[in-house]
């Protein structure tokens, strides 16, 4: 298990470094124009009720600099890239590869999890899985090893992880038709 998530923790940055810098990144709003219908599973909403939709404001509070100075870090907890790995995307990320919908401060957002969208955003390109993974979404075979990236002891808020109980109040499929 250690190695499994020591692994994870190395390859986590350079995987979203590498994902986030061959695509642009459009924002969840632009996403959510084709994803917040019931047909689609309403998954806007489900984004938007989360926890993660919330991620970036928990880094702008008193507590989360307290954190951030505990850890030894001189910057404010939301100017901390070893912060904002994980509570946030785009922070990194070249300026010309970010669209002008995209916000920062939107916290792990669908392009957190499924890759800068700028390429695979048209619902024709969605349409063909292939052709969407060939554009920048990112597809996780392991869902677990992705997801312990950010959620493992390295957090100094950590708490057990069980990936059954915490993908219940995020998943958000495609109903069946």
């Amino acid at each position: 298990m250690f190695i499994r998530i020591f692994v994870t923790l190395i390859s986590l940055p350079i995987f979203l470094i590498s994902a986030q810098t061959e695509h642009g990144f459009i924002g969840s709003s632009s996403c959510g124009m084709c994803h917040k219908t019931e047909k689609q599973g309403s998954q806007l909403s489900i984004w938007q009720n989360s926890k993660h939709a919330q991620a970036y404001k928990t880094l702008q509070t008193e507590k989360a600099d307290q954190i951030a100075t505990e850890k030894g870090f001189k910057t404010k907890a939301v100017e901390t890239p070893e912060c904002l790995k994980c509570h946030a995307s785009g922070y990194n990320v070249d300026a010309k590869l970010i669209g002008e919908k995209f916000k920062v401060e939107e916290g792990v957002q669908c392009e957190t999890c499924h890759g800068a969208g700028a390429d695979y955003k048209s619902k024709k390109v969605m349409e063909n899985r292939a052709e969407a993974i060939a554009n920048g979404m990112i597809v996780h075979e392991n869902l677990e090893n992705f997801c312990i990236g950010c959620h493992n002891a390295e957090s100094p808020t950590y708490v057990e992880f069980n990936l059954a109980e915490m993908w219940d109040k995020i998943k958000h499929p495609i109903p069946e038709k």
